[in-house]
């Protein structure tokens, strides 16, 4: 009864006054509402703390310019060629007979090919939803080479690890701003 009491003190609205529920056939039906309980200290805090990240996401906002016709920043540039370079080296192991161990079937490569092609085609044209996937495998990369480096045992498996997480994690990093400028609005003047 207590924790109902205590959830529906913090879910009433701030400055609306508190008013108990009725108790199914109890005398506190009748009882008038009772003055509002103050909102707590962490409930402010919180409020304060997003109003300030708006005022600083609203400030970072102002200073995006939008992407000009036919404009592609490096980052955008560089994760072209990245994804062609995937591609292509993808294609040559292919074509080379590499085997990834523990699969059955060698379609799964000329997927990834397909998709790595179709994601640098996509970015060139500049299609948000293809930077969105560029960047999201990127981000699993850099996780996926971090983890790796808990089980790396000599200094060139660190060095590899370190390497591709932080060439990966960089460039999803500059990724982040283009898909911000591809999302900016124009404005007059």
């Amino acid at each position: 009864m207590a924790r109902r009491r205590r959830k529906e003190r913090t879910a009433a609205p701030s400055g609306a006054p508190f008013t108990r529920p009725a108790e199914p056939g109890g005398a506190e039906a009748a009882e008038a509402p009772t003055a509002a309980a103050p909102p707590p200290a962490g409930a402010d805090r919180m409020r304060r703390g997003y109003a300030r990240s708006e005022e600083r996401n609203a400030a970072i906002r102002a200073t995006l310019t939008p992407l000009a016709p036919g404009e592609r920043p490096a980052p955008l540039k560089v994760a072209v060629a990245v994804a062609l370079g995937l591609a292509l080296a993808n294609l040559v192991a292919f074509a080379a007979g590499a085997d990834v161990p523990g699969s059955s079937s060698r379609l799964g490569g000329l997927v990834f090919v397909a998709l790595m092609l179709l994601a640098a085609w996509g970015m060139w044209q500049r299609r948000y939803w293809a930077v969105l996937g560029f960047a999201t495998l990127m981000a699993l990369i850099t996780v996926a080479f971090s983890l790796l480096l808990l089980i790396a045992s000599n200094v060139i498996a660190v060095g590899v690890c370190l390497a591709f997480a932080l060439s990966a994690g960089w460039l999803f990093w500059k990724l982040i701003r283009v898909m911000a400028r591809m999302q900016a609005p124009h404005r007059a003047g």
